[in-house]
């Protein structure tokens, strides 16, 4: 019988992660919603990680977040002498070392719907981005609703009601948790923070994946947090 034999570098990236040697460098849970991604969705996996955080907007947040990434950015996975620092291939790198897990959906049509609505959340939506800013311990009812922060809150309202309508009802977006819905957490945390209203079947699906227990654990973390990002504290007008 003939066996394959896995890259060596792979083999010794699925090692590390057995042994909890993968550390994610990440930014304040109450503002990174770049970090909170591969964050929550390594924990709603069992994926074990060392989690290093640098706080941002302090004076040696540069520097610090540097020792780690040449790009100057969190998050960044550390795996050995592999780095990967941006939030999407963190998810794809991990996702190829647990296939076992279905991080993507397994369905191969699924997949590469869910593939889409991530790399549009990666690549678009500065409308929101801009005037919606996360902050999760804040609550700001109502602003932030720009021409262009409510044209991306509608599309992403028809993605959740097209992946939600996809071979039936289901929990989350492809069925069970996935990367697309880690990917959607951050949006679902501005939802709360600026009191969007939602349809029926949207509003319970941001309250499932608010209570998932990765994401309810970031949250927690982020209310324990003590630095304050003043331009990111109040609203203005």
């Amino acid at each position: 019988m003939q066996t394959t034999e896995l890259d060596p570098t792979l083999s010794q990236a699925l090692d590390a992660a057995e042994k909890g040697r993968m550390r994610l460098v990440i930014g304040n849970k109450n503002y990174s919603s770049w970090s909170m991604r591969p964050w929550v969705l390594m924990k709603a996996f069992d994926i074990p990680f060392q989690e290093i955080r640098v706080a941002i907007g302090q004076p040696d947040s540069g520097t610090r977040i540097a020792q780690y990434s040449a790009a100057g950015r969190v998050p960044v996975l550390l795996d050995g002498e592999t780095r990967v620092w941006d939030s999407l291939a963190i998810c794809e790198y991990v996702a190829e070392l647990f296939p076992e897990l279905a991080l993507w959906p397994r369905n191969v049509a699924d997949r590469a719907v869910a593939r889409s609505i991530c790399a549009e959340m990666h690549s678009g939506f500065t409308g929101l981005r801009s005037a919606m800013w996360m902050n999760i311990r804040a609550r700001f009812p109502g602003k932030g609703r720009t021409a262009e922060a409510q044209a991306d809150i509608g599309r992403i309202c028809e993605i959740w009601e097209d992946c939600l309508a996809r071979s039936g009802p289901h929990d989350f977006l492809f069925g069970d948790f996935s990367i697309a819905d880690a990917y959607y957490a951050p949006v679902v945390m501005r939802f709360r923070t600026y009191d969007v209203a939602l349809a029926p079947a949207l509003q319970a699906y941001a309250d499932r994946v608010a209570a998932h227990p990765a994401v309810a654990q970031w949250m927690q973390g982020a209310l324990a947090e003590s630095e304050r990002l003043e331009k990111y504290e109040s609203y203005p007008g």
